[in-house]
């Protein structure tokens, strides 16, 4: 039943990665046919991430009152009835109003899941479990390229999208009874009252931690809106193949994953989030290289992806090593609403900065990004709240 249950929440993970990549993806054929500016992207995406913010913040309390099975089968549903409306508009200000469903739906779970295998699962099952959320993560980008080149246009990709996930959701539903059930984990969360907003703010090392999380989801969703439309913009890719080629930085976040979880045997999430780090920064650094045109950009996302590869699922699982088991589901819960945060702030500032001085601007803007997410991550550290140095 243990291992049943873990397969479960394997699905459940591809199924947080599904309509991640989507609107970045479709983005170059969808702002064309509603007839708005390129930079309106970063609007839906902004509406997506508020969402997101408020549904994590109150993970915690939903988790303890409904558990979290019952929290991801109705995020899960949520949100592809918010994909099936995204299928059916035909206006800008429709995707604006099923934006709202899109985020609510994402960011209990994603706090609800996270919390639930960093307090119950070996490190290595968080990298492979968010190798899953990439596993979907590129999977809808390849749906929605194979919509646009077989002429089906992107309501159709979407359309595809939400018939997977409301399959998905009759699965969680099914197995819900699974839930119940104590897995055998090795770190068990105290019971006690959540923390407020406040409290948790005051732990020492969680605002460092939440502005590590803000800029890694930053950086992350902007290169998954952007690199598209970058592609298309400053490479001179067709929009249907850029779609198809944008998928590289998922994919290369989903083969880190996998080889992060065996890495784990021998290196701490500290270690890991480093090297991550330092990958991506090269993987920037291709981007910026004014020789080797198209090669050097497809390169550049493959090893960004790489280097984003283990940074979350690191980050995640140490949270209860840093601030206790106890608190877990409160700073998970607000390091979530800092994740969402910076992806509904970040892209559209991009988005702001394409527009109005050039989308050349992209890997600048992704170093910058970068850096800040090192400094508070090693502040994080200096902290010296961690309680097993991971």
């Amino acid at each position: 039943m243990v291992h049943l249950l873990l397969a479960v929440i394997y699905l459940s993970f591809i199924s947080l990665g599904l309509p991640d990549a989507l609107l970045g993806s479709a983005w170059p054929s969808m702002y064309v046919r509603l007839g708005v500016p390129v930079s309106f992207a970063g609007i839906i995406s902004m509406i997506i991430a508020l969402g997101t913010v408020v549904s994590s913040l109150q993970s915690g309390r939903l988790t303890r009152r409904f558990g979290p099975g019952k929290v991801t089968a109705a995020s899960v549903g949520v949100t592809a009835l918010a994909l099936l409306g995204f299928s059916l508009s035909g206006s800008f200000w429709q995707l604006c109003l099923w934006a709202v469903p899109y985020g609510l739906g994402a960011g209990a779970v994603d706090a609800a899941l996270n919390n639930y295998v960093a307090l119950h699962y070996a490190s290595r099952h968080m990298s492979w479990l968010h190798c899953m959320w990439g596993v979907g993560a590129s999977l809808g980008p390849y749906l929605m390229g194979h919509a646009l080149t077989s002429g089906r246009d992107w309501p159709v990709g979407y359309r595809w999208i939400s018939l997977l996930q409301f399959g998905l959701t009759a699965l969680l539903f099914f197995s819900l009874p699974l839930w119940k059930r104590p897995d055998g984990g090795t770190r068990e969360a105290v019971s006690s009252r959540p923390l407020t907003l406040p409290q948790t703010l005051r732990l020492p090392g969680v605002r460092a931690m939440v502005i590590a999380f803000f800029c890694y989801c930053g950086l992350e969703q902007t290169a998954s809106l952007w690199a598209s439309s970058y592609l298309t913009l400053e490479q001179g890719l067709p929009p249907e193949t850029a779609a198809g080629f944008a998928s590289l930085f998922f994919l290369g976040v989903t083969a880190g994953r996998g080889l992060t979880g065996f890495l784990t045997l021998a290196f701490s999430d500290r270690q890991l989030v480093r090297g991550g780090q330092g990958i991506a920064a090269l993987g920037i650094l291709a981007l910026l290289l004014p020789v080797g045109g198209e090669a050097s950009a497809l390169a550049g996302l493959v090893l960004v992806g790489l280097g984003c590869a283990p940074i979350y699922p690191c980050f995640i699982h140490a949270t209860p090593d840093h601030f206790g088991a106890e608190n877990s589901p409160s700073v998970i819960g607000v390091q979530m609403a800092g994740a969402y945060v910076g992806t509904c702030l970040l892209p559209p500032l991009f988005g702001l900065v394409a527009s109005r001085i050039s989308p050349a601007l992209f890997p600048v803007y992704l170093t910058a990004v970068l850096l800040i997410m090192v400094l508070a991550h090693e502040r994080l550290l200096r902290t010296g709240h961690s309680r097993s140095g991971s």
